[in-house]
């Protein structure tokens, strides 16, 4: 407030009793020493620290902090899943090409190279793009209050935090390319050209049971372990998203029934009104992150399954019951992610949380979410698995051949 302002607030009935020094210190650092040596509130002075007035006005930032930092962990950990399922379907989709390279008299150096090139580059590009989105955005979530006069800026942009981001996505994108990169490289002519994904180990006891099956369960569980390190993925980020999901849950239960969710004075408690906040950005940004996930493991099962899915059509299976099977694939590995995200989801909130005490969500939420990643999961898979029922199976069986 302004001066003029303050002193309006005095009256004869109420007049204005304390007074405020600022103290500046030969030693700034011993200041709460100080304080708690000198400080007397019933009969003296009342010292407050600058570092414990600095900690009361930045309460709310640091406390978004707190809650961005294990958020950002977490798309982080989502982004290197989906990469590398963007690395493995664009693999699938090359194979051939890795072949053709190699029968040309490309080196494995050099095809592990170009893949790691590639992506790369496009992680330069995208870091650069975000790096921008997240400079013109932060204003929005560092607001400090209402209590100081002006709102902040857009931060300055740094060598150090553009090398951060920069060194973070390469580092992302990097990890999530390697492994693909030197499967590629180290790849045989021969099984490259042919295009063949991982054998199906067949048991007797697994044939009597997948033979009960139908059409579409059987085809979605055969997609699954063809390509087992692409289903860990999926169902890794899944995991990672019904885990943000489950945290806003268990923080909004706790708030509820541990902290109230109020001020002493009745008011809604500022600190807890901005950490949902920041809880529902993240959740947002997991939500879409896992959905381009999703999509991309679908588009990249079409394309590996597209001689199968032929296959199957030729043989009697309509292309109800493939894209059925394509969205029973993304079933399959949805539902252990989604489990298992959510005693993840309630673990994080009890480590990070302050509260003595942590809520527990309602079992029909948590039920809901698990259900809807899997609605969601098989939903994303119809468009993709639809626009390769399209294709008619003599075509894509013609142009396996050649």
């Amino acid at each position: 407030m302004t001066e003029p302002d303050v002193t309006t607030l005095a009256t004869a009935a109420n007049p204005m009793t304390s007074y405020l020094e600022n103290l500046a210190l030969s030693s700034p650092g011993q200041a709460q020493a100080f304080a708690s040596e000198y400080s007397s509130p019933m009969n003296g002075p009342m010292l407050n620290a600058w570092q414990d007035i600095a900690s009361a006005d930045a309460l709310l930032v640091s406390d978004e902090q707190s809650i961005l930092a294990p958020g950002a962990v977490l798309l982080g950990l989502l982004a290197l899943a989906s990469v590398a399922v963007l690395v493995g379907g664009r693999l699938a989709e090359n194979k051939r090409r890795v072949g053709l390279l190699k029968a040309a008299g490309g080196t494995p150096g050099l095809i592990a190279a170009t893949f790691l090139a590639e992506n790369l580059i496009m992680a330069l590009i995208a870091a650069v793009a975000g790096l921008l989105a997240g400079w013109r955005i932060a204003p929005l979530l560092t607001d400090p209050g209402a209590q100081l006069v002006g709102t902040p800026g857009a931060p300055s942009l740094t060598a150090v935090m553009v090398a951060g981001v920069l060194c973070v996505a390469l580092a992302v994108s990097l990890a999530s390319s390697i492994v693909p990169a030197i499967r590629a490289a180290r790849s045989s002519t021969v099984s490259a050209l042919a295009d063949s994904a991982r054998p199906v180990r067949r048991h007797g006891v697994l044939i009597s049971l997948s033979r009960r099956l139908p059409v579409p369960a059987l085809f979605g569980l055969r997609l699954a372990v063809r390509r087992p390190r692409r289903t860990l993925l999926s169902a890794a980020g899944i995991a990672v998203t019904v885990c943000g999901i489950t945290a806003l849950l268990t923080f909004r239960a706790t708030v509820r029934a541990v902290l109230g969710g109020t001020s002493d004075a009745g008011l809604p408690d500022p600190v807890i009104s901005r950490d949902e906040q920041m809880l529902v950005v993240i959740t947002i940004a997991l939500v879409i992150l896992a959905a381009i996930s999703a999509i991309l493991t679908a588009w990249a099962t079409v394309l590996d399954a597209r001689r199968a899915s032929a296959l199957m059509r030729a043989l009697g299976a309509t292309s109800r019951q493939v894209s059925a099977g394509l969205a029973a694939a993304q079933v399959l590995s949805a539902l252990p992610g989604a489990i298992v995200g959510v005693p993840l989801g309630i673990a994080l909130v009890r480590v990070l949380s302050k509260a003595t005490a942590v809520g527990n969500p309602s079992v029909l939420w948590l039920v809901a979410t698990v259900i809807g990643t899997l609605i969601v999961a098989a939903g994303l898979t119809t468009i993709p698995a639809r626009i390769a029922a399209q294709v008619p199976p003599p075509e894509v069986l013609a142009a396996g051949a050649d």
